[in-house]
């Protein structure tokens, strides 16, 4: 039986069968999620060290 749904799909050429080619959506979400965690985390042991470089380098800059 038709629906709605199924005849607007078909009429606009999308198919509303599972395509093997959309992906992993909950992989993607784990995978952002894992990235955001490793950048809060290096930033956390690395910001003081990289502000340092940072202030030093401005400093040198300046003072010429």
């Amino acid at each position: 039986m038709w629906t709605l749904l199924n005849l607007i799909a078909a009429r606009l050429g999308w198919s509303l069968e599972d395509d093997p080619e959309r992906g992993d959506v909950p992989g993607w979400v784990l995978v952002t999620l894992m990235t955001a965690g490793l950048v809060v985390a290096i930033w956390a042991l690395a910001g003081p060290a990289l502000s340092t470089v940072f202030e030093t380098a401005m400093n040198r800059v300046l003072a010429f």
